[in-house]
C-alpha cells in the first residue's frame, strides 16, 4: 500500500484545485479560500488516507463541493475570469494587430465559458484544461461518464455557436 504524504502527494494539487474552484466560483479570492478549506479538510481526514483509492480525485471532489457550497452561499454573485492575467504567448503572431485580435478572442471564449451552466463549466475545465479522464470527472462530479460526455459536448457546442455569433 502506498504511503500518502501531504507535502509530496496533496500540496502539489493546489494549482489544479484553484483552477477548478475558480471555474465554479468565478472569483479569484473565493477560489483561494476554497483551496485553503479543501487542504484543511483533507488534512483533517489524514487518518483515513489509506482507505482513499485516488487521492487526487478525492481532493478534487472535496474542492468542487466546497466551491459549490460557497457559490450557493454567495447567492451566485460572481465576477468574470477577466481579472486573471491574459496569456502572453505571442510566438504565433507577427504584428500587434493580430496579437490584439487573438487576445480579444481569448477574452471572448473566457466570457462564454463563464456563462455556461456549472456542470458544463466544471466538465470542460476538468477535461480540456486539467486533462482528466471521463471516469475521473464522473467520480469528481458524482455523475455518470455518459453525463460527462454530454456536458462536454453541449459546452463545446454552445461555445462554438456563441463564438461564431460574436465573432462575425
Amino acid at each position: 500500500m502506498k504511503t500518502i504524504r501531504f507535502q509530496h502527494d496533496i500540496l502539489p494539487l493546489k494549482d489544479k484545485l484553484y483552477r477548478l474552484a475558480l471555474r465554479i466560483t468565478l472569483n479569484p479570492a473565493e477560489a483561494e479560500d476554497v483551496v485553503q478549506e479543501t487542504m484543511m479538510k483533507v488534512w483533517n481526514r489524514r487518518n483515513t488516507w489509506d482507505a482513499i483509492e485516488n487521492m487526487e480525485t478525492f481532493c478534487m471532489t472535496v474542492c468542487r463541493n466546497l466551491a459549490l457550497d460557497k457559490t450557493r452561499h454567495m447567492g451566485n454573485q460572481t465576477s468574470s475570469l477577466d481579472t486573471e492575467a491574459e496569456p502572453t504567448d505571442n510566438s504565433h503572431h507577427s504584428n500587434p494587430e493580430e496579437q490584439v485580435i487573438q487576445q480579444d478572442r481569448i477574452r471572448l471564449v473566457r466570457q462564454l465559458i463563464d456563462q455556461l451552466p456549472e456542470k458544463q463549466r466544471s466538465c470542460m475545465q476538468l477535461r480540456d484544461i486539467e486533462g482528466k479522464s471521463y471516469k475521473d470527472i464522473a467520480t469528481i462530479l458524482q455523475i455518470t461518464e455518459e453525463q460527462v460526455k454530454v456536458n462536454i459536448f453541449r459546452a463545446r457546442q454552445t461555445i462554438r455557436e456563441q463564438f461564431k455569433k460574436a465573432d462575425t
